[in-house]
């Protein structure tokens, strides 16, 4: 099986190959010059060694058998271990390092089976050793421990490097998985923050407008107070909606948010809709409360004031904060539509505003309560004193 490498390396890989038969070639023509075809057996095991070299990358399992082939020709001309044979280190070094699982192992088992064959290759007399004796046992442990070492660390190194790549690529995989999770997550925050001031800024335009097309015979005055409202509620929206793109379009760090300052506003539009708003503060915040509660506090706020304006009945629309030293309770009251008493809103706002309550490790509720629709919220913002 082919890996996918890079044209550069397999160029300096053949590159490497050719210089590596040049150089052996005539080395191992002068070990022994006396061996019969001995020219045919160096060359011939040379192109073998100096092949396997050139595809190591490419494939290393083709470069383990060439290697083999090599070692076999080797023997049957019964040359003797030469230079050329280092080339099968460097492909012992890529069947652990890049090689598939079946070629990692092919590796391993080739350091035990090639140390063998070499301890027997030197010292049977079929392979024209010397054979073996009661002298030679040590001699031949210790060419087979030799041989184990040599080979096994090429193979060993070669298992080193496979881990580090393994674990890199791990590491990355984890980094572009948290980098996607992080990107869904603030796509996702900024969606519901689009959510909240559209349909707020929208509930406020429509208002307006109806009030103004009823309003536009009777008093032209009134008309003109409306449309003042609808432009003004348009262009804050616009700016809010151009913000929030330019977060989805650029990694940079959030817009202004709203706090609890921006809260006179978000009443005056949905009194200048129309809506006859009640709002108490009992207890006052003693001190800044931290910035995720006062936008919880406020996206909540804009989404159940949306809901009144949408789905709410006639009557005033109650709003009350306390704010304690260790949480923030939150209610909104408005009354329901006779059509729509048996039914609550559905949609994306109740569940944005238990979403906003949930991420500050709050609790809400909302419901059907009589005649009325009921926002209740209780926001964590500290230890009590």
């Amino acid at each position: 099986m082919l890996r996918p490498i890079r044209r550069y390396q397999l160029v300096v890989d053949l590159a490497l190959a050719g210089l590596f038969a040049v150089v052996a070639l005539p080395i191992e023509l002068r070990v022994d010059p006396s061996l019969s075809f001995n020219g045919l057996g160096t060359t011939l095991v040379v192109v073998a060694m100096s092949g396997a070299l050139a595809v190591r990358r490419l494939s290393p399992g083709l470069a383990l058998g060439i290697a083999w082939a090599g070692a076999v020709i080797q023997m049957a001309f019964g040359r003797t271990p030469g230079y050329v044979d280092l080339a099968i280190f460097a492909v012992l070094y890529v069947t652990a390092a890049y090689g598939s699982r079946r070629v990692f192992w092919a590796g391993f088992a080739s350091v035990i089976v090639g140390a063998a064959v070499i301890t027997l290759y030197v010292f049977l007399p079929v392979f024209g050793g010397g054979g073996f004796s009661l002298s030679s046992v040590t001699t031949a442990f210790a060419v087979l421990i030799a041989a184990l070492f040599g080979l096994g660390l090429a193979w060993t190194i070669g298992a080193l490097v496979r881990t580090g790549v393994r674990a890199r690529e791990t590491r990355r995989a984890q980094e572009r998985a948290e980098t996607a999770a992080a990107t869904e997550a603030e796509r996702t925050r900024i969606a519901r923050d689009m959510h909240d001031v559209v349909a707020h800024s929208l509930a406020v335009v429509i208002a307006q407008a109806d009030g103004a097309r009823y309003a536009a015979a009777a008093d032209p005055n009134a008309a003109t107070a409306a449309l003042g409202t609808i432009s003004a509620t348009a262009r804050a929206a616009l700016s809010d909606v151009r913000m929030l793109l330019t977060q989805l379009r650029h990694s940079q760090a959030d817009g202004p948010q709203p706090t609890l300052a921006d809260l006179e506003q978000l009443y005056a539009h949905v009194r200048g809709a129309g809506v006859d708003l009640r709002v108490d503060v009992d207890p006052a915040p003693r001190a800044d409360p931290p910035a995720s509660v006062q936008l919880a506090v406020y996206r909540i706020l804009q989404e159940a004031l949306t809901n009144a304006l949408r789905h709410g009945g006639d009557g005033p629309v109650e709003v009350s904060l306390a704010w304690h030293p260790d949480r923030v309770e939150l209610r909104a009251v408005n009354p329901a539509a006779a059509a729509r008493a048996d039914d609550q809103p559905r949609g994306h706002g109740l569940i944005g505003m238990r979403e906003r309550a949930q991420l500050v490790g709050g609790t809400f509720d909302a419901g059907i309560d009589g005649a009325a629709f009921i926002v209740r919220a209780t926001l964590p913002i500290g230890t009590a004193a």
